[in-house]
């Protein structure tokens, strides 16, 4: 089987093909043999809702990964003293 180059789709195809999908005349399988694309690829480009989150916050993450591991540390500990715990690995 050969391998086909990447293609790109002008934003006019790109119109054609949602309005195509919005009458809902043909399920997506139908639409997507038609038009010549996999069922899954996406022809309207990456998703643009990721880009539109707020920033993450490092500091409130580095403080509870600190907080995780001191009661990580905190559990290992006490079942190596209680023996509940082979050596560590």
């Amino acid at each position: 089987m050969t391998k086909r180059s990447r293609r790109t789709h002008s934003p006019a195809f790109k119109a054609k093909v949602a309005l195509t999908a919005v009458k809902g005349e043909k399920t997506l399988a139908e639409l997507a043999q038609q038009i010549d694309v996999h069922p899954n690829h996406g022809v309207f480009g990456p998703d643009k809702a990721g880009a539109s989150e707020a920033p993450v916050d490092l500091k409130a993450l580095h403080a509870k990964i600190g907080e995780l591991t001191l009661a990580k540390d905190f559990l290992e500990g006490a079942l190596s003293k209680a023996g509940l715990l082979s050596a560590k690995r």
